[in-house]
C-alpha cells in the first residue's frame, strides 16, 4: 500500500507553486509568462482529466512533447494520477518510437504542438487506447490527432486529486540514448526521485530565486533541473532547442542564473563569436556532464564564465553519483585531467578489476556503486538487469580511479574502448590531447573494425578557423605525447561533430560514415 505520509516529487512541486501563486514560474519559448498559480491549477486540472481517461497506478502515460510548459504540466499531472511516465525522445526514428510506445504498455499518449508532425507519422504504427493533444490540434483541427485534453480539463477542480502515491510506485521509464538499436528502458520509482529535493546540489536561497534556462530537452536532464528550479521558488525559461547564439542572448536578456549543458554544447558556446560581448554576470551555476569533458576546454570555460562551473557525473540508472563544485575546479589530476568530484552523500563507489576485486587508490578499473537511488531495473529485461546489478551493486560500465583525496576521475566508457595491436585506447584520452592542438576546434575519436575484425583508431575533427590539419601532423603530435598506439590512423575533417538525441557525440553515425 502507498505510504500515507509520502509526498511525491510532482505533488511537492505543484504544492510549492500553489503556495506562491503570483510569482513567475515559466517563460515560454515565445516569451509568454505563466505564473505559479496558473501553472499549478493547470496541472491539477489535467491530473483529474487524465484519471478520467484511464491514467492510474500501474498504467503508462507516454509523452511526445518538446520544450513546452504543457510538457512539464503533463509530466506532473501523470505523476499525480499515479501513472508511470515515458518520454519519446526527439531525434529517434519513428519505428523506434513505435517500438518504445508498445513496449511500455502505453495507456495514454499525449502530444504537444512541437511534435504534431511526428505524431502523424507515428500513429499509424501504434495501437494506443487513448491519444490526446496538449492544446488545439494541428491547423486548429481538434480531431486531427486526438481531443485537446487541456481544453477538456478546464472544468476540472484546480486542486490535487485524491490519489495515494507511494515511494515504491513506478515514477518513470527513461530510455538510454538509443544509438545502438532499441534503447533499454530504465525503471525508476517515486521514492528515490523524491529524495533529490531534500538535498539539492548548488541551491543557495540567500542568493535569490534561481532562473534556469532549459535549452536542452526537458525529456532529459533539463527536466530534472526544471523540477528543482520550480520547487525552489525559481523560474524556468524555455527554448525549443540549443542554438549557442540564442542561449547567450537569453542568458543576458533573462538574467539566467542556472544552465545545464553537455560538453559538446559547452564547446559550441565557447566557440561562438558573441561570447566575448555577452553579459554573463548573472550566471551562478553552469553545470556540465553526460559525456567526457576536455580539460583544455574546461580551463577555457573557467576563464570565460568565471568560477561558476559545476561538474556532474551521473546516469539514468543511478541518478547523481558525484559532483565537482566551482571552488574545486582548480584541482588537476595526472595528465591534466579534471575530476568529476567526490561521491554525493549516500552513494558508495568502488573501483574494481574485471574479476570483481576492489582496486587500491590510483589504480584504474570499472566503476561500481551502491545507493538508494539505483534503478529498480531495466523494463521487462531481467537478463540485462542481472548483468549490471549484483548484490545491490551497479556496474556503471565506466572506467575510472580515485586519487588520494577521494576525488573520482573518469577514463572512459568500457564500450568505447578501442582494442588495438599493442594495447587499449580510451577515446577520451586522445580527444583531450588533440583538443590542445591549435588546428583542432572539436573532435571525436572512435574505433572502426576492418574485415579481419581488427580495430583502428579514427578521428573526426572540426578544424579551428583558418586551419586544415592533416593526418601526419596529428599522428606525430599524438605519438610524441602519448605513444604510437594512440595515434589516429584515419582523419575525417567535418563541419560539425554529429550528436545523439541526448547531445552526446554520435560515434555510431561517425563509424557508419567512415565505413560507407
Amino acid at each position: 500500500m502507498p505510504d500515507a505520509e509520502f509526498v511525491s516529487g510532482p505533488a511537492l512541486i505543484l504544492q510549492t507553486l500553489a503556495a506562491d501563486p503570483d510569482r513567475q514560474a515559466v517563460v515560454t519559448a515565445d516569451g509568454a509568462e505563466i505564473t505559479a498559480g496558473e501553472f499549478a491549477a493547470a496541472g491539477y486540472r489535467l491530473a483529474h482529466e487524465l484519471i478520467a481517461r484511464g491514467a492510474a497506478r500501474g498504467t503508462t502515460v507516454t509523452l511526445l512533447t518538446g520544450n513546452t510548459p504543457e510538457a512539464l504540466s503533463a509530466r506532473y499531472a501523470a505523476g499525480l494520477a499515479g501513472a508511470r511516465v515515458v518520454n519519446l525522445y526527439d531525434g529517434m526514428s519513428t519505428p523506434v518510437l513505435a517500438e518504445i510506445t508498445a513496449s511500455v504498455d502505453t495507456t495514454v499518449l499525449l502530444v504537444d504542438a512541437e511534435r504534431y508532425a511526428e505524431a502523424a507519422e507515428l500513429l499509424p504504427l501504434i495501437d494506443v487506447p487513448t491519444v490526446l493533444t496538449l492544446g488545439p490540434g494541428p491547423g486548429g483541427d481538434p480531431a486531427a490527432l486526438g481531443e485537446d485534453v487541456i481544453a477538456a480539463s478546464a472544468h476540472r477542480p484546480a486542486e490535487p486529486p485524491d490519489v495515494r502515491v507511494g515511494p515504491e510506485d513506478d515514477l518513470s521509464i527513461r530510455h538510454t540514448g538509443g544509438t545502438t538499436g532499441i534503447p533499454k528502458g530504465i525503471l525508476s520509482l517515486h521514492g528515490p526521485y523524491r529524495r533529490i529535493f531534500d538535498a539539492p546540489i548548488g541551491s543557495d536561497p540567500a542568493a535569490g530565486a534561481p532562473r534556469l534556462l532549459a535549452a536542452t530537452p526537458l525529456a532529459h536532464l533539463a527536466g530534472i533541473f526544471a523540477d528543482l528550479t520550480l520547487q525552489h521558488g525559481g523560474t524556468v525559461v524555455l527554448q525549443r532547442s540549443f542554438e549557442p547564439g540564442a542561449v547567450l542572448a537569453a542568458i543576458e536578456r533573462e538574467h539566467i542564473t542556472d544552465l545545464w549543458v553537455l560538453p559538446p554544447l559547452l564547446h559550441q558556446l565557447l566557440d561562438h563569436p558573441a561570447i566575448g560581448r555577452t553579459d554573463l554576470s548573472s550566471l551562478r551555476y553552469l553545470s556540465y556532464g553526460g559525456s567526457a569533458a576536455s580539460p583544455t576546454r574546461i580551463r577555457e570555460a573557467l576563464k570565460v564564465f568565471g568560477p561558476v562551473l559545476v561538474g556532474l557525473y551521473g546516469m539514468s540508472e543511478a541518478q547523481l553519483i558525484s559532483f565537482l563544485t566551482p571552488q574545486e575546479h582548480d584541482r588537476i589530476g595526472p595528465g591534466g585531467q579534471v575530476p568529476v568530484g567526490r561521491p554525493v552523500p549516500g552513494v558508495e563507489v568502488a573501483i574494481r578489476s574485471d574479476d570483481g576485486t576492489d582496486l587500491p587508490t590510483g589504480e584504474q578499473g570499472g566503476i561500481h556503486l551502491r545507493s538508494d537511488a539505483v534503478m529498480a531495473g531495466y523494463w521487462k529485461r531481467p537478463d540485462l538487469t542481472a548483468a549490471v546489478l549484483r548484490d545491490g551493486w551497479l556496474n556503471t560500465g565506466d572506467v575510472g580511479y580515485f586519487d588520494e583525496d577521494g576525488y573520482l576521475y573518469l577514463s572512459d566508457r568500457v564500450k568505447d574502448l578501442i582494442i588495438v595491436v599493442g594495447g587499449h585506447v580510451y577515446p577520451s584520452e586522445v580527444e583531450d590531447l588533440l583538443l590542445t592542438h591549435p588546428a583542432v576546434a572539436r573532435c571525436a575519436v572512435f574505433g572502426v573494425r576492418d574485415d579481419q575484425e581488427a580495430e583502428h583508431v579514427h578521428v573526426a575533427v572540426v578544424p579551428a578557423p583558418g586551419q586544415r590539419p592533416d593526418l601526419d601532423t596529428l599522428r606525430a603530435f599524438v605519438t610524441e605525447r602519448k605513444g604510437r598506439i594512440f595515434a589516429p590512423e584515419v582523419l575525417h575533417l567535418v563541419d560539425e561533430i554529429p550528436l545523439t538525441p541526448v547531445g552526446k557525440p554520435d560515434k555510431k553515425r561517425l563509424r557508419a560514415a567512415a565505413t560507407a
